[in-house]
């Protein structure tokens, strides 16, 4: 199989997996790129691929927008949470997926995972074995909910619901291909550095996705194994990150029930929510 990260709109991935024949699409924003990568010549088929099934990870326009105009075009199914909304000229009928479900498509088990926080009834797709690219890996498309070197914003959960969402990624494999939605990873290392200047493993990162930007190369996907190393989301019950969101340069938020533990048992939840807050002003 190939897996292909389709630029869209200003900063989005559409995720693109085929195997030269049938493909899936995760989270497109926009149609466009999307038809033109089925139009394109695909080995060993060399011709169009067939749409098998459209994910959708989170309601939000820019991760939902080109869906309705793909199932128009070529019928495939399209599989989200509630909440979602697909619109007309051409409303594409949703099957409505929660934590616990499985999706089956291209002869996989897709695993719908809940991820709460950046929106109500965000969700993940995991697979637990999928080879492409040459390379033979568990595979994750989570949307906004993890980024390379951070995570989405709380809109419309807590800090201890979107914590416990990246605790339940942060339990994958190490090996788990992360494929999520925008293209942050360069701003997200910068507050990532500015969290663990002495992360020798973060300044690799770093310079290696500076390398890939400047070759006009997307930085994802990246691993949760990596992730758990570099990205201070993740990292919550570190002394240096604890110690480091408790002297932010912005005022920490208020947090129910985060308790008032100091140093190593530093409360996770208050750490993210200062570290939110921090990454939130972050310039």
């Amino acid at each position: 199989m190939e897996l292909l990260a389709l630029p869209a709109l200003n900063d989005n991935y559409v995720w693109l997996l085929h195997d030269g024949r049938q493909a899936l699409a995760v989270d497109p924003g926009d149609s466009a790129p999307v038809l033109r990568a089925l139009a394109a010549p695909a080995a060993p088929a060399n011709g169009r691929l067939t749409l098998a099934g459209i994910l959708l990870t989170h309601h939000h326009a820019d991760h939902t927008g080109g869906a309705a105009a793909l199932h128009a075009a070529t019928g495939a199914p399209v599989f989200g949470p509630a909440q979602v909304l697909l619109p007309s000229p051409t409303p594409a009928p949703l099957t409505v997926v929660q934590g616990g479900d499985a999706v089956p498509l291209l002869g996989l088990q897709w695993q719908v995972l809940a991820v709460p926080g950046h929106t109500a009834t965000h969700v993940a797709y995991f697979c637990e074995q999928v080879e492409a690219n040459g390379v033979s890996a568990p595979l994750l498309f989570c949307g906004d909910a993890l980024f390379s070197g951070g995570c989405g914003r709380v809109f419309e959960g807590t800090p201890a619901q979107m914590l416990a969402s990246l605790d339940a990624l942060a339990a994958l494999p190490d090996d788990t291909r992360v494929c999520c939605g925008h293209e942050y990873t360069l701003a997200n290392v910068r507050f990532a550095r500015a969290v663990e200047p002495d992360n020798a493993q973060l300044a690799r990162w770093q310079a290696h996705c500076q390398a890939l930007r400047e070759a006009g190369q997307p930085t994802l996907p990246s691993t949760i194994g990596q992730e758990k190393a570099i990205n201070p989301f993740l990292r919550c019950r570190v002394p240096q990150v604890a110690s480091a969101a408790r002297r932010a340069p912005v005022p920490a938020p208020a947090v129910s029930g985060a308790g008032s533990a100091s140093g190593e048992a530093a409360d996770a939840v208050a750490v993210f929510a200062a570290l939110r807050e921090w990454k939130n002003r972050f310039s």
